[in-house]
């Protein structure tokens, strides 16, 4: 059996110099930082709720809410790490995450490698990872990721 998870996350850009901007597990130089209860990784966020979904498992909203303190200024690498650790728990095999980063800045090109690499290590499968401008579309301010994961189950 095989299923397609879809996930979703954006935050808003923050003037927080104490902050960091961490997209993909990976610090980014920065003016700015997301606004958030944890550590706003609009890419891990999107991943985790990918790979939820389809397992029957949630949303990262439902296991890391964020009206929970311990999860304030989480690490979303190890949120990520007890999600697939939840998906793999049921059966569920991960086949691959393609995720696309809408933002103005930054570019990601440059640590694109990288955050695939980490996410990559993490779920133990392919990962991709794209980076869109709404070259003047949206009037938005801050930084949308959108990702689909496949998983994988056998019938028996």
């Amino acid at each position: 059996m095989m299923r397609i998870g879809h996930g979703f996350d954006s935050h808003a850009y923050i003037t927080d110099h104490e902050r960091p901007l961490i997209l993909g597990g990976v610090t980014f130089e920065s003016d700015f930082a997301l606004q958030g209860h944890s550590d706003s990784d609009v890419i891990i966020h999107s991943c985790i709720d990918s790979l939820l979904s389809p397992a029957g498992l949630g949303d990262i909203g439902t296991l890391f809410p964020d009206e929970d303190s311990k999860y304030l200024n989480a690490d979303s690498l190890e949120l990520l790490q007890q999600s697939v650790e939840l998906v793999k728990s049921e059966g569920w095999t991960i086949v691959n995450i393609d995720c696309s980063v809408i933002a103005e800045t930054p570019k990601i090109q440059s640590k694109r490698s990288l955050m695939e690499t980490k996410i990559s290590e993490i779920i133990e499968a392919p990962v991709t990872l794209k980076g869109k401008t709404p070259e003047g579309f949206l009037d938005f301010n801050g930084i949308a990721c959108f990702a689909v994961s496949l998983l994988s189950k056998s019938n028996g």
